[in-house]
């Protein structure tokens, strides 16, 4: 017997094991009315109603409707009742500049838009789509349908949702992951981090990131508590974990380290021998690792992956053999990438970059053949980092693909780069990665230029046209920049200096 894997699978157990039961505790500090304690028999009907809202609106299955919202309940609900019901979700990074916003809700072909509150102002990039609501304002024409949806037809190999991607081009790409890949991610990362029903999740990371990580599928399908917070805040943070006895969370490093400070001033309960933090985007250092276990009491995972692969691959978390380890030693472990979750292979290539299988890994590239082909090349995933795979565990020392990653977010050096070469006074730009202990990595930009232009010009400039997060910290003047004979920039001269008696290229 063979039963199609699906999204469906996850909501449809928790409302009917644990109907009565929390599902989500929405955040309270919201413009949109707060949807307070919402129970798994509740989000269910929330699902059912938003699918048969789009059934009333004339949205076929198979179309895409897209959300631009920081965490809520509104967007956990939409996840599945756009999904379960056949249509395509896009959720969108909600701190992207309005013309990304724009191009992503154009290139999806989204029939419908649904903004946060304090998005509204993004109306206008959204014209392409069909219809555009606003939260809160808008939701008895989203969630007030009665009707019984139209039925779908279990499919796990139709697209579940779109997830766009900053990667080494100047537009961002549309990441295809079907109900399988999502269903076996969700299922895989639940097993290995061990959720159950006496979890409470805080959703620190954004649910826009590659859908939660998947972690909002896990934790629905065993029935465990849910808390939403809308702006990360270290203090905050902690206030959720004492209120409401939060037990697992998982975060970019800048979170943790905003923890942490937070830390000197706090007096309550900390979660210690309780939380298990679960960290990705970049390897904190040791020491981080180590104030994490010592000074929280937290259990220290740290996963590796991409929006491509679900993105769950590899763990990192303490096993018994390392348990007589000096602490130092046992954080130095735990800062690798990770061993291969089950059913996932690796093989590292001739050039040294990290090659991957896994019914994780995407289905394609939305509307461009070109990169999925050049990222599926002879039947593994190119995953753009390069590494060493020994004694069963990955390490990451480089990142081939012309990617920064800072607190968690991918920033295209092209993309910044096009944005700064737009300005009339700028000759030459190369972005890169340097090393930065709060964000893990910041983006700076060394330029030449005709003229007379300062810093702050060129970073206002930047600003217009790119999500603040993707704006370089540090604009550096050059009279030149390395090149190689043939023109081609030689970034990894450029990076040299700043990455000097590292042992790896990335952090």
């Amino acid at each position: 017997m063979i039963v199609p894997l699906t999204l469906r699978d996850f909501l449809d157990r928790a409302r009917t094991v644990y109907p009565d039961r929390v599902a989500v505790v929405d955040e309270p500090n919201q413009v949109a009315d707060s949807w307070g304690e919402v129970t798994y028999a509740q989000l269910y009907a929330k699902a059912r109603s938003q699918a048969a809202t789009l059934d009333e609106l004339g949205v076929p299955q198979g179309a895409r409707v897209a959300m631009v919202s920081h965490n809520a309940a509104r967007l956990l609900a939409s996840f599945y009742g756009v999904a379960n019901w056949g249509r395509i979700f896009v959720p969108v990074n909600f701190r992207l500049a309005p013309a990304e916003i724009e191009y992503i809700v154009e290139h999806s072909g989204a029939e419908v838009v649904m903004l946060d509150p304090e998005l509204e102002h993004l109306a206008a990039a959204c014209s392409a789509a069909k219809h555009v609501f606003v939260l809160g304002r808008d939701d008895d024409r989203i969630w007030a349908s009665k009707a019984e949806p139209a039925q779908w037809e279990p499919d796990e190999n139709a697209t579940a949702t779109i997830n766009y991607t900053s990667g080494t081009t100047a537009r961002p790409k549309g990441v295809q992951q079907t109900h399988r890949a999502r269903w076996v991610n969700a299922t895989t990362f639940g097993w290995h981090a061990t959720l159950t029903d006496r979890d409470v999740y805080l959703h620190t990371l954004p649910m826009f990131h590659c859908d939660g990580w998947g972690l909002l599928y896990s934790a629905t399908g065993v029935g465990a508590k849910q808390v939403v917070i809308r702006q990360i805040d270290g203090t905050e943070i902690l206030k959720r974990i004492e209120e409401h006895g939060v037990t697992v969370l998982a975060c970019a490093p800048a979170v943790l380290n905003a923890t942490l400070d937070a830390l000197e001033d706090w007096t309550g309960d900390t979660g210690r021998d309780r939380v298990r933090c679960i960290v990705a985007g970049a390897p904190p250092p040791t020491r981080t690792i180590q104030r994490v276990r010592e000074e929280l009491g937290w259990e220290f995972i740290q996963i590796y992956g991409l929006t491509e692969t679900s993105p769950l691959l590899t763990m990192s978390r303490m096993r018994e053999e390392w348990d007589d380890l000096e602490a130092q030693e046992q954080a130095r472990l735990l800062a690798r990438a990770g061993a291969p979750t089950i059913g996932t292979r690796v093989m590292i290539d001739d050039q040294g970059e990290i090659l991957v299988r896994s019914n994780t890994v995407l289905e394609s590239y939305w509307e461009n053949p070109e990169a999925t082909e050049e990222a599926l090349a002879g039947g593994w995933f190119h995953t753009g980092d390069g590494g060493v795979y020994e004694d069963g565990y990955v390490t990451i020392a480089d990142r081939k693909k012309d990617v920064i990653v800072s607190g968690g977010e991918n920033v295209s050096s092209i993309e910044v780069e096009d944005a700064l070469a737009s300005h009339p006074a700028v000759r030459e730009v190369a972005v890169i990665g340097v090393p930065d202990d709060r964000w893990g990595e910041s983006v700076l930009a060394l330029v030449v230029v005709d003229g007379d232009v300062t810093e702050d010009d060129l970073r206002a400039h930047a600003r217009e046209r790119l999500a603040g997060y993707k704006v370089p910290k540090r604009v550096e003047f050059r009279e030149e920049l390395a090149r190689t004979a043939t023109g081609k920039l030689q970034k990894f001269k450029l990076r040299e200096a700043y990455w000097e008696g590292r042992d790896r290229q990335v952090n």
